[in-house]
């Protein structure tokens, strides 16, 4: 079995790019799904997690409240970190459980995690091959404004917590434009798929 890693940045067509290579029969994983899995009541980094934040994260059900969470760990830097360094390892062993599952399913398939800081973690290596998908900066600010609820501010610090696309590019085996049109992604994506089953024979 093949397992890609596939990044990008904030609005950068990461999503799409997954969900038209789940279309095509790749077996897609994604990191911000493990990682709200991790965090339920019965998750592995549920405890620790309770334990370095306390119950007023919680809701009245017992389970974690992500907003309230989310608004103590990004106002604190040092607070975000205690936080990755409970969850990150715990989707890590919950990703590679899933890998083992896939392989023995389809062992001739292909994995693709995606994730959007694999190239910041350095995670990007574990995988045998990296997909990228980009666009310009202002294609990103522009898609990423479009979301409910986003302000330009909060637009701009989340992008200034990734690296640039163009830093990303250096170390991808493929990069998917997404600045065109919507079959000119999806067009990119099939021949992206097309080489990764040769490696996945």
């Amino acid at each position: 079995m093949l397992i890609a890693g596939l990044t990008g940045g904030l609005a950068s067509g990461k999503s799409f790019v997954a969900a038209e290579l789940s279309r095509l029969g790749c077996h897609v994983v994604e990191a911000d799904a493990l990682g709200h899995e991790v965090i339920r009541p019965d998750g592995a980094a549920y405890p620790a997690v309770v334990k370095e934040f306390g119950e007023g994260i919680l809701n009245p059900e017992r389970g974690i409240d992500r907003a309230r969470l989310a608004a103590i760990a990004f106002a604190d830097p040092s607070a975000l970190e205690r936080l990755n360094a409970i969850v990150h390892p715990a989707v890590r062993a919950l990703a590679s459980r899933r890998f083992r599952e896939i392989e023995q399913a389809d062992k001739h398939g292909i994995a693709i995690y995606a994730a959007a800081i694999l190239v910041e973690t350095g995670a990007y290596k574990e995988f045998a091959k990296l997909i990228l998908a980009a666009c310009t900066l202002e294609r990103q600010i522009e898609r990423a404004l479009a979301r409910p609820g986003a302000t330009r501010a909060n637009v701009l610090e989340r992008l200034a917590r990734q690296l640039p696309l163009g830093e990303k590019r250096k170390v991808a085996d493929y990069v998917i434009d997404t600045n065109g049109t919507t079959e000119d992604t999806l067009r990119q994506t099939k021949i992206v798929f097309e080489d990764l089953r040769k490696f996945a024979q």
